[in-house]
């Protein structure tokens, strides 16, 4: 049975182009290496002709042979070397094609990111916010929309950018070698908190993505003790209460898509606010109470609510998994 993925219980997710962990990565991060090594000996040969032209023996050699063996010829050779396997290998990249068994929809927003996910069971799309959950070992075809400005996906360990333009959907395949968190980041600017708009793509074993699609489902459970005045049941009480509603959709409490994430699941996400904070009773409080505060710009006002109101909704969210 997949265990809830809990942030104490994952290492901590690399954001390198240096640490390829899907095939297309590898080709990219290969590209980087070639390339840097080839630009290294035409810098190299640069410098060696550089230090023989300001020497006696220079003198001995007609000028037609510098430049049209030095300066045109191996140059020429190189870049053309190089242009030719680059050519040849971002051919073997993988297509960008929908037809993928995995498909997930991803629309950009300032600054945060919402994520469906077509429902097995032919439901409605299961909405979720911040992470991508994918299968590993293979591929899934992200299609890429924004909301509001240009965007762009970028996970470094898996593959590379690609724009998020209003109005238009562009694709992206990605896929995982293994079972891991790996980070990405909005590549392209979009205001004032484009530093702090980051997402974290969580692949899983094939079973343990079709449990955690299967629980994504649900909507949200019930606290046990609803029936009484307890901190749980005063927290679904305050999200009410508190017109959370108005921005933020809780599936079996809060039905309507509205202009926030949707927070049926907060308490199973990694983080909150996009990659800021990592997901707890003690940041989800902070977070309602003053979110200008931690990511200043953000869409979202601070709660006017008492302190005790306020830990029984973080308590609330928190248990959201």
């Amino acid at each position: 049975m997949l265990q809830p993925l809990l942030p104490s219980t994952l290492p901590a997710p690399l954001q390198s182009v240096l640490h390829p962990a899907g095939p297309d990565a590898a080709i990219i991060s290969q590209f980087a290496w070639v390339l840097f090594g080839g630009g290294a000996l035409v810098f190299a040969l640069v410098m060696v002709l550089a230090a023989l032209g300001l020497g006696r023996r220079a003198r001995t050699v007609r000028p037609m042979f510098w430049i049209a063996g030095a300066g045109v010829a191996f140059p020429v050779t190189v870049l053309t070397v190089l242009l030719t396997w680059s050519t040849w290998r971002s051919g073997q990249m993988a297509a960008q094609t929908s037809q993928h068994a995995t498909r997930v929809a991803v629309s950009a927003n300032m600054w945060w990111w919402e994520v469906r996910y077509p429902d097995p069971g032919g439901g409605p799309d299961i909405v979720s916010a911040n992470e991508i959950h994918i299968p590993a070992g293979r591929p899934v075809y992200l299609g890429l929309t924004a909301s509001d400005v240009i965007h762009s996906l970028w996970v470094p360990a898996l593959g590379g950018k690609m724009d998020m333009v209003p109005g238009r959907v562009t694709g992206l395949t990605l896929q995982a070698d293994k079972p891991g968190v790996y980070r990405g980041q909005c590549a392209e600017y979009c205001g004032e908190q484009h530093a702090r708009m980051a997402l974290h793509v969580v692949a899983h074993t094939p079973a343990d993505y079709a449990a955690w699609l299967a629980r994504q489902a649900r909507p949200a459970a019930a606290p046990a003790d609803a029936a009484g005045e307890t901190i749980l049941a005063r927290g679904r009480q305050a999200f009410i209460e508190q017109r959370c509603a108005a921005c933020h959709t809780i599936r079996g409490v809060s039905e309507v898509t509205r202009l926030g994430p949707d927070l049926t699941h907060v308490g199973a996400r990694l983080h909150i606010a996009a990659g800021t904070l990592r997901t707890h009773r003690g940041t989800l409080a902070g977070w309602i109470a003053d979110p200008q505060s931690i990511k200043p710009g953000a869409r979202m006002p601070p709660a006017s609510m008492d302190g005790d109101t306020l830990s029984a909704l973080a308590a609330y969210l928190e248990q959201l998994k």
